[in-house]
């Protein structure tokens, strides 16, 4: 990858802020690397402009009220087809061992996967990869395979936006039938010593700062599948 000067990476963020729901997606995110006029992290470049542009960023993501229900009858988990990604094979054998009456440390049960966002098909958002509800807090957990080379920035603001996208919360805590006073948060759900995991044991005082206001504490998966609260 070419070097990157630190205004260069800024106008890719104002490019990409265009459209705030999507913003995630974009490839800065992604980059690795440091600036060759400043010698800044990448990623500590764009949470600053994150931080930066909170409150637009907080505001600007597009809610979407889904008529359906967010429960999905056809997630009864079971045996998964081999053909499907790897992320959404670790969320069924998750959920399964839940439903066997596995409770996981943190963050408790899982009790949904691949939770649908849309309204309707044109409407541009993804799927929650896990929910996980412990008896007060519902976490929207944003899974990553285990030797992605996704950053945790990514997983932050991708989480984050699927949480914000929701429109009617009540509905999203009725549908799974959990008390209407549950904390809904979104947090990075990725695995134990990975590159999301090394990122965290770093100075970056930016993506750090970003997660407290966001209110997205990491957990990390083992092997085993045990839980480490970040």
């Amino acid at each position: 990858m070419l070097a990157y000067i630190r205004e260069e990476i800024l106008i890719m963020c104002r490019n990409a802020f265009e459209n705030i729901s999507t913003f995630y997606q974009a490839g800065v995110i992604n980059y690795r690397g440091v600036t060759s006029d400043t010698d800044e992290l990448y990623n500590e470049v764009v949470a600053e402009f994150v931080l930066n542009n909170f409150n637009e960023f907080v505001v600007g993501i597009k809610q979407i009220r889904r008529e359906e229900t967010y429960k999905t009858a056809s997630h009864t988990g079971n045996k998964t087809p081999s053909d499907i990604r790897l992320e959404e094979k670790i969320a069924v054998e998750m959920f399964n061992m839940s439903q066997q009456g596995k409770d996981f440390e943190h963050i408790g049960k899982i009790i949904d996967y691949q939770t649908p966002l849309k309204n309707v098909s044109k409407d541009k958002t993804g799927k929650i990869d896990l929910l996980a509800y412990d008896g007060k807090t519902l976490r929207i957990l944003e899974l990553k395979k285990p030797k992605s080379d996704e950053t945790m920035l990514r997983c932050v603001l991708e989480g984050f936006t699927y949480m914000t996208t929701i429109k009617d919360k009540i509905k999203f805590l009725v549908d799974f039938y959990l008390p209407l006073d549950t904390e809904i948060v979104a947090c990075p759900f990725v695995f134990y010593g990975g590159e999301q995991y090394q990122e965290m044991q770093e100075d970056r005082p930016n993506l750090k700062t970003l997660m407290q206001k966001l209110n997205s504490k990491p957990y990390y998966i083992k092997n085993d599948y045990s839980i480490v609260e970040g």
